[in-house]
């Protein structure tokens, strides 16, 4: 059996092996249907569906099968490091050329054809990344028997990514189904039997988490800024509801000073940039090591075009320390990644960033 190889590779003792083994071997399953029940039939590969040490031993394979991989080394380099990302079943190639694109992909088919795996070619897609859109312009690339469609965006672990790194679509897709959970409980969020407060938790703990997924690493413009705060306004008008005028004796709706009254909790535009300041104190801590800290930090390898460049993440991060430690902690603002390392200054630091 492979998976006892693998997991005996790893270290795991012996006797938990057998166990494992045990467990796996001479197993049947049913169908139901309605109130039939089919006759029982043997499983002969693959693991338990829903068992909870099913993922452990996927994860013990696909290691396995990783770290076996030989990749070409003319792939994407980042401060030095080749990337190839992992993450449950989700594997992204980070390659520079489409000839790259092909060796490596059919070093990983072969690998993981070795443990039985297979790559599902239906859901493999690869992007380019480019400046010039007019190269590598081809469709489709096809290794061995599978063939791989080229596409301008796709869902990587729940996050939208385009050709054009540009958080604005992702920000849209947010957005979109924020509207759709508020949608579903707006029954509860809108009536006018509940109390205020009730209604606000609610909005923090089921539409904010939706809308604020992977914000830590949100570029955000004065235009997606002013496009979150319109979101906001929206949902909380509809939550508090209109209110009558003193003079004309007529239902108006709420203007954004009543709503932050009424709100009183940070604006979304705050909780974001909250959240940007935490997680940089963390990757401050992980250490110089950690590939994370090595994104954040990294330059680019080659010489930029001409032209505006772009704001990197770590100048967003900059620009919002400096903007809540002013006058407060002079001197920390300029370089954030060592002054994110004492426990007291980061924690003073993200309170105040919240509350101003």
């Amino acid at each position: 059996m492979v998976l006892c190889k693998i997991l005996i590779e790893f270290g795991i003792p012996k006797k938990i092996v057998n166990l494992i083994k045990m467990s796996l071997t001479e197993t049947y399953s049913r169908v139901r249907a309605g109130k039939n029940v089919s006759d029982r039939f043997p499983i002969r590969n693959g693991l338990k569906q829903g068992d909870g040490l099913s993922p452990m031993l996927f994860n013990f394979a696909l290691e396995y099968t990783i770290r076996r991989v030989h990749l070409n080394q003319d792939g994407l380099k980042l401060n030095g490091t080749h990337q190839l990302l992992a993450y449950a079943d989700d594997v992204n190639i980070l390659v520079g050329s489409i000839h790259t694109l092909k060796e490596n992909a059919e070093a990983l088919i072969a690998a993981t054809r070795e443990i039985g795996l297979e790559v599902s070619a239906d859901k493999t897609k690869y992007m380019v990344m480019s400046r010039d859109q007019n190269a590598e312009r081809i469709h489709s690339v096809r290794t061995d028997n599978s063939t791989f469609e080229r596409v301008e965006e796709f869902k990587y672990l729940g996050t939208a990514l385009t050709n054009q790194n540009s958080t604005a679509e992702e920000m849209k897709s947010r957005l979109r189904s924020g509207g759709a959970c508020c949608h579903s409980v707006q029954n509860l969020l809108f009536s006018r039997l509940l109390f205020k407060n009730l209604k606000i938790k609610m909005y923090r703990n089921i539409i904010l988490p939706v809308v604020l997924y992977r914000c830590e690493t949100w570029l955000l413009t004065i235009r997606e800024e002013r496009k979150l705060r319109v979101f906001e306004n929206m949902v909380l008008r509809r939550m508090f509801g209109p209110r009558m005028d003193e003079i004309t004796g007529e239902w108006r709706r709420l203007r954004d000073e009543e709503l932050n009254d009424l709100y009183s909790s940070p604006n979304i535009v705050r909780v974001i940039k909250s959240r940007r300041m935490r997680w940089a104190v963390h990757v401050a801590r992980v250490g110089e090591e950690r590939g994370v800290y090595r994104v954040l930090v990294g330059k680019p390898e080659r010489k930029r075009p001409l032209g505006r460049h772009r704001h990197r993440l770590v100048n967003n991060i900059r620009r919002t320390l400096m903007s809540a430690v002013m006058n407060r902690v002079p001197g920390h603002a300029g370089n954030f990644l060592t002054s994110c390392k004492p426990v007291s200054f980061s924690r003073r630091t993200v309170h105040h960033g919240v509350s101003k």
